[in-house]
């Protein structure tokens, strides 16, 4: 997958990425949605798919709580208030028991709305916002958003598809 470099091209791959991880996700039997048997995010852990779903909508939440509180000029905690970049596997953790509690059809369904939230937000935006300045360190906002759906979105198709040849289910 290549990089976005203009808004066009991460709008593009985000609709692309998760359209292929929708088709990889539609083919588990809800029985085997809480099933651990995927390597988990944090080292020696393992997660189920209803995990792996509750990450990426746990992300995919935490980039648009990032834009709204800075669109409102209110402090941003990177990633997230009580944690630090080097904890990412707690986070993980957190976003897994988030969303324990729903049902696979919501849990798909709760991480399509924060799709479709994060691309009415690019939507929303110039060049010039998405990937003219840093917003976040050295990152442009465009790169962040990338970085938070894209990208996982084509790590985690890629965890299905080596999690269903495994178990037989490809």
């Amino acid at each position: 997958m290549a990089v976005p470099q203009t808004k066009a091209e991460l709008l593009s791959t985000i609709e692309t990425e998760f359209a292929k991880l929708r088709l990889e996700l539609c083919g588990i039997p809800p029985e085997r949605f809480a099933e651990p048997s995927l390597e988990g995010h944090a080292k020696g852990t393992m997660m189920s798919v209803g995990d792996l779903v509750a990450y990426l909508t746990g992300w995919g939440e935490l980039v648009i709580k990032w834009i709204e509180r800075d669109e409102q000029g209110l402090p941003v905690d990177f990633p997230e208030t009580g944690y630090k970049w080097n904890e990412l596997g707690r986070l993980a953790q957190k976003f897994y028991g988030d969303y324990r509690a729903l049902p696979p059809a919501e849990r798909l369904s709760r991480l399509a709305a924060s799709k479709e939230t994060l691309v009415t937000l690019v939507e929303a935006r110039d060049e010039q916002a998405l990937y003219g300045e840093a917003w976040y360190d050295k990152w442009p906002l465009g790169r962040m958003i990338q970085f938070n759906t894209a990208s996982p979105y084509a790590n985690a198709r890629g965890r299905l598809r080596k999690w269903k040849k495994a178990k037989g289910a490809a």
